[in-house]
């Protein structure tokens, strides 16, 4: 697992826990947990721990692998990218399972195209504690498939192996559509949820909030018909039934880092929405206010927790 949080840490557990050999790439104190406690998921559709827990900060240890499940963060694809070298043999899959809509292409420029296998995961997942990830809700699911549309067999392998770990998995004929379904939704959740520190339910259920859901949802569905993908017209509004059917207490992992000073992907979900529509003459006034909104947080430190007060003055 290139990546070992809420999505890595996850399912990566899942497949340990059913009996697959699965070494975590991690750093930091999230690492020094699991290499002395194991690695704890919490779930209401059952916890597990995996321990001993086979971790590394150091890709180049592990040796090569069948599969690289690549779940880092998206400013940190290009890195990752050139450090999963040592892990890649002429048999090896690797499948991302990160936001965006860029990944794929990133990532040719490190590896042999045709390594690639397109990946979607939906799940609400964090790190809670160190060695610990939560699981929020019931939702892990997990859609793979061929570029080409072709069901290989080791699409076939990759499939049976998430499936006997319990994860909900699927096969698209069209995995592109299927990444841009998911960066559909994402866009409007991480894009609402950050910009009004609230969760999806209280997005929902307040009429302008769910407007402005529906409206940044609907943008990033007309750039993506123009950039040639074959979203039905009708893909906001589904997305937007979607979030309906989502807990109550779901929120975006954007707006976890941005609660926590970290760096945020803004630049890879409404910065892309907005990049896209640039290049395409597309208006995407709603994406292009948010992403102006949040642009100063997008680095994380001090400027997601600085707060300015001025005294007045007495005459």
């Amino acid at each position: 697992m290139m990546g070992s949080g809420g999505v890595g840490g996850y399912f990566g557990g899942r497949l340990a826990a059913s009996g697959h050999h699965v070494t975590f790439i991690a750093r930091g104190a999230h690492l020094d947990a699991m290499k002395a406690e194991g690695l704890r998921i919490e779930s209401g559709l059952g916890d597990a721990l995996i321990r001993p827990a086979a971790a590394s900060a150091d890709p180049a240890s592990v040796g090569v692998v069948d599969c690289v499940v690549f779940a880092v963060k998206l400013w940190d694809t290009e890195a990752a990218g050139r450090a999963i070298a040592p892990l890649v043999g002429p048999e090896t899959m690797v499948v991302s399972l990160q936001n965006g809509v860029e990944c794929d292409d990133v990532l040719a420029g490190f590896i042999d195209r045709r390594r690639l296998i397109g990946g979607v995961a939906n799940i609400a997942a964090a790190i809670s504690r160190p060695g610990v990830i939560h699981h929020l809700g019931t939702m892990q699911r997990i859609v793979i498939g061929e570029f080409d549309g072709t069901t290989s067999p080791r699409l076939l392998a990759l499939a049976e192996a998430l499936d006997g770990a319990g994860v909900v998995t699927e096969i698209s004929d069209d995995i592109e559509r299927t990444i841009w379904q998911k960066f559909v939704f994402l866009v409007g959740l991480s894009a609402t949820t950050s910009l009004s520190r609230t969760t999806i339910g209280a997005v929902r259920e307040d009429a302008e909030s769910r407007a402005l859901l529906l409206e940044v949802m609907a943008e990033t569905v007309a750039v993506g018909r123009a950039r040639g993908v074959a979203l039905p017209a009708d893909t906001a509004d589904d997305r937007l039934a979607f979030a309906d059917g989502l807990p109550f207490d779901m929120t975006s992992s954007m707006h976890h880092d941005l609660e926590r000073g970290n760096r945020l992907e803004l630049a890879w979900l409404s910065g892309a929405v907005v990049r896209f529509g640039s290049e395409l003459g597309i208006p995407v006034p709603r994406n292009q206010a948010v992403y102006t909104a949040l642009k100063p947080f997008a680095q994380g430190g001090a400027a997601g927790s600085r707060r300015t007060y001025t005294k007045g003055l007495r005459r």
